[in-house]
């Protein structure tokens, strides 16, 4: 696969992929992670060593959009990369698991802690490239991906600011767990937040096509 670089062409298609692929496809992925995330490439060695650690968790699941079989010449060639999602299973032992939990119990008690992370679906990355933001793939990727999950709740953290990715969360049943909380090393405030699942207009099956 090769990333995406025009905004052209028809809408893009939700394929999922299992470990092996998202391995294979990582250098791809990362090149969509940095355009969407502008993030300085000092720093994508290590997010890299996160998605690999992140893949052998149980239950992974990631989305992949590729683009369709170009419309013109100027089309960009079909299988590119525009966004990708991915998730799994959270339990003891996980980093951000072990680190919400602790700040859950610390604000809220046992309680809270167990009834949204005792049986959860962790959404670790969802990213759109820039051009092709704003058509809704980041939607269909996070319904999609939480979409016939076994799981209870759904869980990930975002930037605690008012931004589309938060307003998104929102609109499909996400609400605030925590707010201005900061990870370890961390120079800015997440906002943790939590669903149940199904999520808020999510289909009763799902139209992924396998990978």
């Amino acid at each position: 696969m090769q990333p995406f670089t025009e905004r052209r062409g028809p809408a893009p298609v939700l394929t999922e992929i299992g470990p092996a692929a998202f391995g294979r496809e990582l250098d791809t992925l990362m090149a969509v992670y940095a355009a969407a995330m502008h993030v300085p490439a000092i720093q994508l060695p290590g997010r890299r060593a996160i998605m690999e650690m992140h893949a052998v968790n149980p239950a992974f699941r990631a989305i992949v959009v590729l683009t369709p079989p170009p419309s013109s010449p100027d089309s960009p060639p079909a299988g590119t990369v525009a966004a990708f999602a991915y998730g799994f299973h959270g339990g003891r032992g996980q980093w951000w698991h072990d680190l919400v939990r602790t700040a859950l119990l610390a604000s809220y008690g046992p309680s809270a802690a167990t009834a949204w992370l005792s049986d959860s679906f962790e959404v670790a990355e969802v990213h759109v490239h820039p051009d092709y933001q704003q058509r809704g793939i980041g939607r269909r990727m996070v319904t999609q991906l939480t979409q016939g999950r076994t799981e209870t709740t759904a869980v990930l953290s975002t930037m605690d600011t008012e931004s589309v990715a938060r307003r998104l969360y929102r609109s499909l049943g996400f609400t605030d767990l925590l707010t201005r909380y900061r990870f370890g090393g961390a120079t800015e405030d997440y906002a943790v937040m939590g669903a149940r699942l199904p999520l808020r207009g999510a289909a009763p099956t799902a139209a992924v096509s396998p990978g």
